[in-house]
């Protein structure tokens, strides 16, 4: 059996791709220290791979946003960004949904490593609720929100368009009339 591992960008995010001649149609994937690996035929081009990388990210995006119900879940997700984005360089000491943030989407407090976040947050995309984590993540590491930290937060690919989303959400429930 022989067997070759590479890595490739897919919308600048590094996979880790494994091909192997024993496999013939199956693809497999899982999480390896906060990257997607793949597991792929040795004759698939490199647009199919691209492909199931998106697929499987798309569905262990969902996957997460439907998974991160408890604070338990929360915390492994933020561990897993926080190896992703600070090669583990942040620990957060607890991380919770809080019923109690109506204004702010979250809150650290860089003292004693713990992280809230809007229990607003929990229905929605993964991807946000993500930016959020590293958002809250980059303040372990710099309280402020200056240029170092602006930075820090923009590791995450999807920064700006999650800051979109959420300035949307917050304009609505400004402005939008109240259903019920």
């Amino acid at each position: 059996m022989t067997q070759r591992e590479q890595r490739m960008a897919v919308d600048g995010q590094e996979v880790i791709v494994v091909r192997s001649s024993r496999r013939t149609r199956t693809v497999t994937a899982d999480m390896v220290g906060g990257q997607l690996r793949l597991r792929v035929p040795m004759r698939l081009s490199r647009r199919e791979i691209a492909g199931h990388a998106r697929a499987f990210q798309k569905r262990l995006h969902s996957r997460r946003s439907r998974a991160g119900g408890s604070d338990e879940a929360l915390l492994r997700r933020a561990r897993e960004l926080a190896a992703e984005y600070f090669e583990s360089s942040v620990e957060p000491t607890s991380v919770s949904w809080s019923s109690q943030q109506l204004k702010r989407w979250g809150s650290t407090t860089p003292t004693t490593g713990t992280i809230r976040l809007s229990a607003r947050l929990r229905t929605m995309p993964g991807w946000v609720v993500d930016s959020v984590l590293v958002h809250e993540l980059a303040h372990l590491i710099e309280p402020g929100h200056g240029p170092a930290f602006r930075r820090l937060v923009a590791r995450y690919p999807r920064t700006a368009e999650a800051e979109a989303f959420l300035e949307g959400v917050s304009w609505a429930e400004q402005n939008l009339p109240a259903e019920g």
